[in-house]
């Protein structure tokens, strides 16, 4: 990952959009991290990933329900008190 500063990536922002198509680019403010530039490819894979992790989690969380003994039935009971 590269780092620059605020200062750098306004001067410099072709560069820094050039450089994020390969890696990711993290942006300094006063010693603070405050943004990352990533290309579109790796903003996707990303939240792709995001998307399939939280679907695993529903699918893990679904499964104990399921051995729980949780039906929809009791779920409709518990909801409607």
């Amino acid at each position: 990952m590269q780092y620059v500063t605020a200062t750098e990536a306004k001067q410099r922002l072709a560069a820094v959009l050039d450089a994020a198509q390969t890696e990711p680019v993290m942006i300094r403010r006063q010693n603070r991290e405050v943004a990352v530039v990533l290309s579109p490819r790796e903003y996707e894979r990303l939240r792709g990933m995001n998307i399939s992790e939280f679907e695993q989690f529903c699918d893990k969380v679904g499964e104990q329900a399921d051995r729980r003994g949780l039906t929809e039935q009791k779920l409709d009971e518990i909801l409607a008190e």
